[in-house]
């Protein structure tokens, strides 16, 4: 674009991100939105402050030709926002694109073979890792940005900081998770981090200033579901489905489940609703039975 649109563009693209932090816009949805305006002001070869209504139909068509419905729908919301709090304009969205709905149930896997897929990780700090994960069905970056501090023996539950939608909860753990977690730790003995980068050696762990890394962690889980002879698709997420799966089965309360997990109603407030004694004790003792038959091998290759 010529100097006096790039000029344009540079201020309303200040104003989207200011508007994006004064709304209190998780950080990946800042980066999404920022990119869709930008990718938008790229396609165009100006800024995208007068676009028509036609504009946009061209540009989302020729975006499917090369990117997926999420990605669409990322883009749809970006602009939607830069719309609405930069440039002060309506859009009606809906007649412009609208993504198809769609609902995909996600592999599951049973208990056996589940357990025997977790006995097939090589490495401790990732079976440790994925045990953890199972049994309590926190998300893969909730589980990496555990401290230890997050651990309440007492009270016998994690506190999960930041979680989906920036929220903190509190996630019921047992007894047997805490003798497995208090052991693992007196592998490295790191004073902040409960699954630290292991790069430079176990000399170094304890200097380790990351958590492990995300793309060691999902090597991981292929390379023990392609042994394991799984033929769905299993990913290290899908645990979180299969822990949720499980606990139904076993009659852990649909409610408290939501409660585990994060999760909220459409229809309800982002109010996080704190586990009860009661509620909490049913919950774990039914987590208790996830992992009564696996027994973790201390002696393998860390």
């Amino acid at each position: 674009m010529n100097a006096t649109e790039q000029a344009r563009f540079d201020t309303l693209y200040a104003r989207q991100l200011r508007a994006l932090k004064l709304q209190g816009v998780a950080e990946k949805t800042v980066d999404g939105y920022a990119r869709a305006v930008r990718r938008t002001a790229a396609f165009f070869d100006r800024c995208p402050d007068d676009l028509t209504a036609e504009d946009l139909r061209v540009y989302f068509a020729k975006l499917l030709e090369t990117h997926s419905w999420s990605t669409i729908k990322l883009d749809r919301c970006g602009l939607q926002f830069f719309y609405r709090h930069v440039l002060d304009k309506p859009w009606t969205w809906i007649t412009i694109v609208k993504p198809p709905r769609a609902t995909r149930l996600p592999d599951v896997l049973t208990r056996a073979e589940t357990l025997r897929l977790l006995s097939l990780v090589r490495k401790l700090r990732y079976r440790v890792f994925f045990v953890t994960l199972y049994s309590t069905g926190l998300r893969l970056s909730e589980g990496l940005a555990l401290q230890v501090s997050d651990i309440d023996a007492h009270r016998l539950r994690l506190h999960v900081r930041a979680g989906k939608g920036n929220k903190d909860r509190y996630v019921p753990i047992t007894a047997a998770l805490l003798r497995m977690l208090r052991q693992w730790w007196t592998t490295h003995r790191h004073p902040r981090l409960l699954f630290p980068n292991p790069v430079g050696g176990p000399e170094h762990i304890r200097q380790a200033t990351t958590p492990m890394d995300l793309g060691g962690v999902q090597a991981a889980m292929r390379a023990a579901v392609a042994e394991a002879g799984i033929a769905q698709r299993i990913s290290v997420h899908r645990l979180r489905h299969c822990f949720s799966t499980h606990m139904l089965e076993l009659g852990v309360d649909l409610r408290e489940l939501q409660s585990i997990l994060g999760h909220v109603r459409p229809e309800t407030t982002a109010r996080y609703a704190h586990l009860t004694e009661v509620t909490s004790t049913q919950a774990r003792e039914r987590q208790g039975q996830l992992l009564e038959s696996f027994i973790l091998r201390w002696r393998d290759a860390a």
